[in-house]
């Protein structure tokens, strides 16, 4: 089979298990799931502190952290684009493109509505025969669109649900590999409150978000089911002025996957391993989610080994100039990914341009050097200038 198309699988049946995991000293043993693309940050902003967006501060990018932040939002409505060459490290032609929008519905300020779509290409392919001659070409992506509506129960406390569908094509003539498809949903919550910190006034935010709630996937027509990522995350968020000018934002999540462990097959025979792996298919996709809170093999160690944490820092100058930290961590036997994130934004009252920068600190990573742009529209803005 050719190398790409070996890479092209690697990648969207679960790129975990590319990272090295070296100096490991425990069992190497990471979540196995489908359409592992829903997991990556899309937008520039939160991608520069660590992979965050549970409780920051609402943007048009709320919809994949927490769609509930959308209640809170001051402007009427707007749109956002992302572009992200990814994994240029081992390929030159992979990218995400993923839009996002929403609109205040009514005039209390309570509702809206929002969507974003994904699209996730793994480039054009050759496919060879035995010889390396050419006889065609394929061209693998996932995509996913969804839409969510957001509702402000209170002052300071809102909720939302969103429906998502799933789409998996590997690209793949042959080798029993099929086109994939699924549904999903999220349910999320923002509360956003000001509280008294010495002389200053400040903002504490609070948000959790249960996403890709769904079927499973299939490759194969169904002889083998994946488990979406169905993730919860939970942030918190605490915004302070510094004076009239400055503000400083602190932001810390913790997300864990709520799908069940493989099982630790090393000890087990061919027949027993079989097995093993044929009742964690089986397993459904509710009970997937209780289960993954105490199935792992290494018992509540392991469990709290799949807990993933992202911290992230932001500068921001009179509402118009911005700088970005954060740092992103994985334990070595989950999947290894750890890094160190940075980036800028420029708020020019009508139009918003962010830039993400990833360092990893793993040897091997392909993720490390990974560059976001994202670009978004504040439509009230363009209504006034268009006055």
């Amino acid at each position: 089979m050719n190398k790409k198309i070996l890479t092209a699988l690697v990648l969207l049946t679960g790129f975990t298990t590319i990272v090295n995991a070296q100096d490991t000293k425990d069992y190497f043993n990471p979540l196995s799931f489908g359409v592992p693309t829903l997991t990556i940050a899309p937008d520039a902003r939160s991608g520069a502190m660590g992979d965050v967006g549970a409780a920051t501060e609402p943007d048009v990018y709320s919809q994949h952290w927490n769609p509930a932040k959308y209640a809170f939002m001051y402007s009427k409505a707007g749109i956002g684009v992302t572009y992200t060459p990814w994994l240029k490290k081992i390929i030159d032609d992979i990218y995400q493109l993923y839009i996002s929008g929403f609109y205040k519905l009514g005039t209390e300020d309570r509702h809206a509505i929002s969507a974003s779509f994904r699209y996730f290409s793994i480039g054009r392919i050759d496919l060879t025969d035995d010889n390396g001659n050419v006889y065609s070409d394929v061209s693998p992506y996932e995509m996913a669109a969804d839409v969510a509506y957001s509702l402000k129960l209170t002052e300071t406390f809102s909720m939302a649900a969103a429906l998502r569908f799933i789409y998996s094509d590997l690209g793949v003539v042959g080798y029993d590999i099929y086109p994939g498809s699924a549904f999903a949903g999220d349910v999320s919550g923002y509360y956003n409150n000001y509280v008294m910190l010495g002389n200053s006034e400040c903002m504490v935010g609070l948000g959790f978000n249960v996403a890709n709630i769904g079927s499973k996937i299939s490759y194969d027509n169904g002889i083998t089911n994946n488990f979406l990522p169905t993730t919860l995350r939970l942030g918190g968020s605490l915004l302070m002025p510094l004076d009239n000018y400055n503000t400083l934002s602190l932001n810390l999540d913790v997300n864990k996957y709520m799908i069940p462990t493989p099982p630790d097959t090393r000890t087990m025979t061919p027949d027993e391993k079989d097995a093993a792996m044929r009742d964690f298919y089986a397993i459904s996709p509710v009970s997937g989610i209780f289960k993954s809170f105490s199935d792992a093999p290494g018992g509540f160690k392991e469990e709290l080994q799949e807990i993933r944490y992202g911290l992230g820092l932001e500068y921001g100058y009179d509402n118009k100039f911005f700088v970005r930290g954060g740092y992103f961590y994985e334990n070595p036997n989950k999947g290894n990914f750890r890094y160190f994130t940075l980036g800028a934004g420029f708020n020019m009252q009508v139009l918003r341009l962010d830039v993400a920068y990833l360092i990893s600190t793993v040897p091997s990573n392909p993720l490390d050097q990974t560059l976001r742009f994202s670009l978004s529209f504040d439509m009230d803005g363009l209504k006034g200038l268009m006055r």
